[in-house]
């Protein structure tokens, strides 16, 4: 398996032991012992993972990940610590880690996330785009840094609200990461997900018999989340029976089993996000008003993309440099007519939008930046529709759109039927452009 791992820690039996176990799944792995050691190894050496000690003799591991990032490494960093400090995990989550672990870590978790992250992914769901949802030159994004580090140490419940793609899930990790139940269980559940005929039995389990194919018993979200944090991703999914048995849990902290009567008792920290304006859907009578207000204790705001704009210079940056990895190209980076028309896009699908965007064009690319002519259609249409129709934008300006055409003719060799079939607009659309251009 090609997927390299540096162990960075002072403890030198951990390193062994961490190496030894890391080449028996098939990975390759070296260590250092501080960050001088790890750094001269990375003048060496690339690396897919960074296993990064916080405390070390000759210096601080956040201090370490945050040089690297600046130097726009695309490895991740997973952080590991026994002394962990919010203000340390804060900073690190800032800084492009991964995710966090406290000594001693949890192995199992440990190695399904390696291998999540070896597979192109990140435990968030994606580790190009997890890395990336946190990496930001937006001072508003400083206030959400601030939330998550005054909400992790309470036990109170958080309502992460935001378009698809913005970064909630991450917003939870690093909440759950953040906090006194950081070394216990950090359980998902994707509400939008479960057949609501399921949804009981996922959350609180069943007994063997309760129904069908019950055959033996299984423990819910609640209990395997037990002294940890449980995460409920698309809140606003959930019917009404299955909202009246979640807030007696919160009100209770008991349930039973599907099938049983046992009480079981729980003590879990409930995180939910949703893209939906949930206060609008209580109005309307979709979701209890009464669960909302015992979930918003905390609301955190993820801003989208298009509020985030000076962010997508970084996020190209980076995104180009992670695609430059996994497809083994050498993509120096955007020429100037492509960061111009991003910068002019709302980017509806957000950071999300944005990596797909940059995925398939380093595909397709075949020089040494990436074109207009590398992006999917849909971007160049969306601008020349905006202005062709005579909406007035500021963002897509007559220089903008005259470049979109000349590209298109620059391709076309010329032919204005073919450059009009390369932008998707009728050829008489595109005559009367050029005219009120001036490109005739």
């Amino acid at each position: 398996m090609d997927f390299n791992i540096l162990i960075v820690d002072d403890e030198v039996e951990m390193c062994l032991s961490l190496a030894e176990l890391f080449e028996s799944r098939g990975y390759r792995a070296q260590y250092a012992t501080g960050t001088v050691d790890a750094g001269a190894v990375l003048e060496r050496e690339s690396f897919d993972l960074i296993l990064l000690d916080i405390r070390m003799p000759d210096g601080n591991g956040v201090d370490f990940l945050n040089t690297l990032k600046t130097r726009d490494s695309p490895t991740s960093v997973i952080m590991i610590s026994a002394f962990a400090s919010v203000d340390n995990v804060v900073k690190a989550m800032k800084y492009g880690a991964v995710n966090f672990y406290s000594k001693p870590i949890d192995m199992p978790a440990l190695l399904e996330e390696i291998s999540l992250i070896s597979a192109g992914k990140n435990s968030a769901s994606d580790s190009g785009e997890g890395l990336s949802a946190i990496l930001t030159r937006t001072p508003g994004m400083e206030e959400i840094f601030t939330l998550i580090e005054k909400a992790a140490p309470t036990d109170v419940p958080v309502i992460i609200t935001g378009e698809s793609g913005t970064g909630k899930e991450l917003a939870a990790n690093s909440i759950h990461a953040c906090s006194s139940r950081k070394g216990s269980p950090f359980i998902k559940l994707n509400c939008a997900a479960i057949p609501e005929t399921l949804m009981e039995s996922e959350l609180f389990g069943h007994e063997r018999g309760a129904f069908t194919d019950a055959r033996e018993r299984r423990k819910g979200k609640f209990e395997q989340a037990s002294g940890g944090t449980i995460f409920f991703d698309e809140i606003g999914e959930l019917n009404s029976g299955t909202q009246a048995k979640l807030l007696r849990v919160l009100q209770e902290k008991e349930f039973e089993r599907l099938g049983g009567s046992e009480i079981i008792s729980t003590n879990v920290r409930v995180l939910a996000a949703t893209n939906k304006n949930l206060r609008e859907v209580v109005k309307q009578g979709s979701f209890r008003e009464d669960l909302y207000y015992r979930l918003s204790v905390i609301t955190l705001e993820l801003p989208p993309l298009r509020e985030r704009l000076d962010d997508v210079p970084v996020l190209t940056d980076y995104f180009l440099k992670f695609f430059n990895k996994r497809y083994n190209k050498n993509i120096d980076g955007v020429d100037e007519k492509t960061r111009r028309l991003f910068s002019s896009h709302d980017w509806p699908g957000n950071i999300r939008e944005l990596k797909n965007c940059l995925e398939r064009a380093v595909i397709f690319c075949e020089g040494k930046s990436i074109g207009l002519s590398d992006l999917p259609k849909q971007y160049t249409e969306a601008v020349l529709e905006r202005t062709i129709t005579g909406t007035v934008l500021v963002e897509a300006t007559d220089n903008l759109t005259r470049e979109l055409i000349q590209d298109a003719l620059d391709r076309s060799g010329g032919q204005r039927q073919l450059a009009a079939e390369i932008l998707n607009i009728h050829r008489k659309t595109l005559y009367n452009k050029m005219k009120k251009l001036g490109m005739n």
